[in-house]
């Protein structure tokens, strides 16, 4: 299925799906290094994002978290790609900079996407794919 969305940073990623309701905090929320989700109770907790198309309503925290992103992709930690409802400024430029794809406010069908599913981000051509 084909669900079209709107480009944030270009490009183009496959990988599992995590999907998280509660924003993501990358500054003091995610391992730099690992990539390893350490914010307390966020339903990430002790899962790392790496190679992973993460789907979060928007990022929280200091504009810092920008260079976080840039920082795992350069330890080879980061998400293979970032769907959010809204983009906001800190994840947006963090996934500009670092080279990550990234999308939002995609289309109804994104919704029915469940945690695991091997979700391909088109952001170039505005989709996401996935067999649901």
């Amino acid at each position: 299925m084909k669900i079209r969305c709107k480009k944030v940073s270009r490009g183009k990623a496959q990988g599992k799906a995590m999907i998280s309701k509660e924003p993501l905090s990358f500054l003091g929320g995610v391992d730099t290094k690992t990539g390893v989700v350490i914010e307390k109770d966020h339903p990430f907790e002790g899962r790392s994002i790496a190679g992973k198309v993460v789907f979060f309503p928007k990022g929280k925290g200091s504009t810092v978290g920008a260079y976080v992103i840039y920082q795992l992709k350069k330890a080879g930690a980061a998400p293979a790609a970032i769907v959010c409802e809204k983009a906001d400024a800190m994840v947006a430029s963090g996934a500009i900079i670092a080279g990550i794809p990234m999308v939002h406010q995609a289309d109804a069908g994104a919704d029915k996407i469940t945690e695991g599913t091997v979700v391909l981000v088109n952001a170039d051509e505005e989709y996401l794919e996935a067999d649901l």
